[in-house]
């Protein structure tokens, strides 16, 4: 059932987006109907549906973005079981509003009907003061990782590299972030997760700085720090470290840190770089970890890291912005792969085309947890051909070794899988 209803809704969302990209260049699909006391405007376009107001003092877009994807992988030593739990998994199906009043407010939502136990993404109330600056309160991303700031519409790969299992993601907090010149900072303080419990997981404060020494349409050279601690309640949810290997088809984890109940608190620092040059991108990032433990029992340490390099093989590199949404914690990241006109499928061109390999580790291998380390190497493409559409490939090479203590086998794997997105 999960099946044909994703196939019905992809066969609709391909129907409008047909639709929508026939139009006459640089046109819109208006929908106006009566006008109305207030003179409010109705459009469809790239960015979704659009209800504006005159000069802007209230405008509501309604957009969404579909992840479908599909992939086959072996594991050594063999598994009885497939190592997939289904070769098709719809990955992402997303509801998106955002309501701005008079430039100045936002309120931003985002629902995923295809994730039942954590389906609210952004639900954030969003101030924009003078002097770019941002003030954000409700649940969003906290200010940490440069992999983390990207999109997921924007992702070089189908994943997040491995690093990524160290990363707190979205939680409920207050944000104030603000940008000069090549700088941003921002900071806040987070408590839980609206889909776990905002109580179970402790307060925590974050930071993010960032600097552009180089920015440019074709150079740049991005640095960045960050640093997190979170205070973690004593009878709150165990701490539990992971990473899927890169690959969301798995049908488990290859390693864990296990539940680690009696963590007090988590430390992590993250450095950055990022050097863009034409159509080459090159990010690095590497984060550390730091748990502390009831009792005075030693602390557990664990770190990852990635790097990974992109080529656009016929047009123009990701942008670099240093605030690329308004959601008051997203600053100095980049944005999606233009594409031109004239590249448009639906205008005689070929779409642009995007190569990329990373090589990530994720080492979780400490006494007091169950721990081990994986190394991956991942090779991808992506092709856009229209705007709002995308079909990537990637292929992954996993080594994963249990912790020393244990003595069990090292875990060899291989995919390869696919997504089609579409996104507005």
């Amino acid at each position: 059932m999960r099946r044909v209803y994703a196939f019905a809704l992809l066969a609709v969302l391909a129907a409008s987006s047909a639709w929508a990209q026939e139009r006459p260049r640089g046109e819109a699909i208006s929908v106006e109907g009566v006008a109305g006391p207030y003179g409010e405007r109705l459009t469809l376009d790239d960015n979704g549906l659009t209800l504006t107001f005159p000069d802007e003092t209230v405008k509501l877009r309604i957009g969404g973005r579909v992840n479908l994807d599909y992939g086959a992988g072996s594991v050594r030593p063999p598994s009885p079981a497939d190592p997939f739990l289904d070769n098709f998994h719809v990955r992402r199906t997303w509801i998106e509003s955002y309501l701005t009043l008079n430039k100045q407010v936002l309120l931003a939502f985002q629902y995923d009907l295809a994730d039942p136990d954590r389906p609210i993404n952004d639900a954030l109330v969003v101030f924009r003061l003078p002097g770019d600056t941002l003030v954000s309160v409700g649940n969003g991303k906290e200010p940490f990782s440069a992999d983390q700031m990207i999109g997921n519409v924007n992702l070089l790969f189908l994943e997040r590299s491995l690093a990524n299992g160290l990363v707190q993601g979205r939680t409920f907090g207050a944000t104030l972030g603000r940008r000069w010149d090549g700088w941003t900072v921002a900071t806040g303080v987070f408590g839980g997760n609206p889909n776990t419990g905002l109580d179970s997981e402790g307060i925590a404060t974050t930071t993010r700085i960032t600097y552009a020494p180089i920015t440019g349409d074709e150079r740049t050279l991005h640095l960045g720090l960050a640093g997190n601690f979170r205070d973690l309640p004593r009878d709150g949810a165990p701490l539990l470290l992971s990473s899927q290997t890169q690959n969301q088809l798995f049908r488990r984890t290859f390693f864990t840190t296990g539940d680690v109940r009696d963590a007090s608190s988590v430390g992590r620092i993250g450095a950055e770089i990022a050097y863009r040059e034409g159509p080459l991108l090159v990010m690095a990032e590497y984060i550390r970890a730091e748990v502390g433990r009831f009792g005075g029992a030693r602390p557990l340490s664990f770190q990852g890291g990635y790097v990974q390099a992109s080529l656009v093989l016929n047009g123009e590199n990701r942008p670099y912005e240093l605030v690329p949404d308004a959601n008051g914690t997203t600053f100095a990241a980049f944005g999606s792969v233009p594409v031109r006109e004239a590249q448009r499928l639906t205008r005689g061109g070929l779409g642009v085309f995007e190569l990329g390999v990373r090589v990530s580790s994720l080492d979780l291998d400490e006494a007091g947890a169950t721990g081990g380390t994986e190394h991956d190497v991942t090779v991808g493409l992506s092709w856009y051909p229209d705007k709002n559409i995308r079909i990537t490939t990637n292929y992954i090479r996993s080594l994963a070794l249990p912790a020393a203590r244990s003595g069990g086998p090292a875990l060899t794997a291989d995919s390869i899988s696919g997504r089609l997105q579409l996104y507005w």
